[in-house]
């Protein structure tokens, strides 16, 4: 009975006022809104959904079978309707797609191929937003009859009559406020909002910085379609950072702790194959001032520190700069300027550190020669290891390559030659005092 009493009072309105109709479905119980909504011819319909809020709008549509779905989703402008018809299920949506004309069916698609690393692809279509005209009394009840469904209730979005996003409330605030007033009079109109075609990357940095735990996702009109918690978006940073901290070491991204034997050694022995290649070189060296050494075996004792304080170093500057690409904290034009600092920090840690160690070795030989090589030797290496560190990955990531796939290998190859040759050398020039 209630389908026939309404279906003659709304049919008129829709056609004098299609959005205070919208508002009037708005107010209604889900269930009273479906059973207008079905009942209305399709050119009806078509004229009411899209002045509906997009969500509630496929709420009701979703209530319906495909083919009536497609009846009256064909006779709304493409661009609205994909908006509205992206709040279905994927599942729904499949079944839908034969029965959508020709340019209704390319813009849904479009809006369903997010890449891959986008908030697109994981904003989540639960979210309220009522239109600025509505009035709180009636938010207020419609926000109880949704809870009961589950859906989230923290912010309320506001949005004009295109759907477009034009503020957000808190419930604390829409509860104080007066019941006959507008949202848009007690909305804050400084609402911060993410492209759909954001990087996750970037948008769960932007979160992060500006401590906001959720952000509504707009399309290139400003349309609201949906949102996107930061506990999602930081996840998957952590993840791009954890695979990123295995590459730089030679593991494979995709190792886990229980993987099988065989797949482990074979993505391991290549790598370390390479270290082994690289530790030759280090060990040329050594090998290169081996009479050097047999003279003045104290020289063997200081070898390790130096090398290991420049890895150490090096490796510090190396996940800096390996979180700054990550967080896409690093842009092109300032690329020189991280490496010089970088370096720089290299050289003053070279000093403390060097001069600390110097002292060591002269207070434990008593030769001061000794004490002035390796404060020289770690000086060097330390200055190197922080340029090194650097600009590795800078380097790789400029010639297209992956900067974390075995920065550290190359890393360690660097701090151990130059620190080495660098002290050695030096043990050379001033041999006749470290003898005497």
């Amino acid at each position: 009975m209630a389908d026939t009493v309404l279906h003659p009072l709304l049919a008129p309105l829709i056609e004098a006022d299609p959005a205070r109709a919208a508002h009037l479905l708005e107010s209604m119980s889900e269930d009273q809104a479906f059973n207008a909504l079905r009942v209305l011819p399709a050119p009806l319909a078509a004229t009411l959904l899209p002045h509906l809020q997009a969500a509630y709008a496929a709420a009701l549509l979703g209530e319906t079978d495909e083919q009536a779905v497609a009846t009256v989703a064909n006779r709304i402008d493409p661009k609205r309707a994909a908006s509205i018809l992206m709040h279905l299920s994927r599942e729904s949506l499949e079944r839908l797609l034969p029965h959508l004309s020709e340019s209704l069916r390319r813009e849904v698609s479009e809006q369903l191929n997010y890449p891959a690393d986008s908030v697109g692809r994981m904003m989540s279509t639960q979210f309220l937003a009522f239109h600025e005209t509505m009035k709180v009394e009636d938010a207020i009840r419609k926000i109880r009859a949704l809870a009961q469904s589950g859906m989230p209730s923290s912010y309320l979005y506001v949005i004009d009559s295109a759907d477009r996003l034009v503020g957000v409330l808190n419930m604390h605030s829409l509860m104080l406020a007066a019941e006959e007033a507008p949202l848009s009079t007690i909305m804050n109109r400084n609402v911060f909002s993410l492209h759909a075609f954001t990087e996750a990357q970037e948008a769960g940095k932007e979160l992060t910085r500006r401590r906001y735990f959720a952000a509504p996702v707009v399309d290139a009109e400003g349309c609201i379609l949906g949102i996107v918690r930061a506990e999602h978006l930081l996840a998957d940073v952590h993840k791009d950072a954890t695979e990123n901290l295995l590459r730089m070491v030679g593991v494979g991204s995709d190792e886990r702790a229980f993987s099988p034997m065989t797949y482990s050694l074979k993505r391991r022995l290549p790598w370390l194959h390479v270290n082994l290649a690289t530790a030759f070189l280090a060990a040329a060296v050594v090998a290169y001032f081996e009479g050097l050494i047999s003279e003045i075996s104290m020289l063997a004792v200081f070898l390790p520190v130096i090398a290991g304080q420049g890895g150490n170093a090096g490796a510090q500057s190396l996940a800096i700069v390996m979180r700054g690409i990550v967080m896409r904290e690093v842009p092109k034009e300032r690329r020189l300027q991280l490496v010089a600092k970088e370096t720089v920090l290299g050289l003053v840690n070279g000093i403390v550190t060097g001069i600390i160690t110097g002292i060591i070795a002269w207070m434990w030989y008593g030769n001061i020669t000794l004490g002035i090589v390796v404060t020289i030797g770690m000086i060097v290496n330390l200055l190197f290891a922080g340029m090194a560190g650097a600009s590795i990955p800078l380097l790789m990531k400029a010639m297209r390559l992956d900067p974390a796939q075995c920065s550290s290998i190359i890393l360690t190859t660097v701090t151990d030659v130059v620190g080495f040759v660098a002290f050695l050398s030096l043990a050379l020039i001033f041999k006749q005092s470290l003898i005497g």
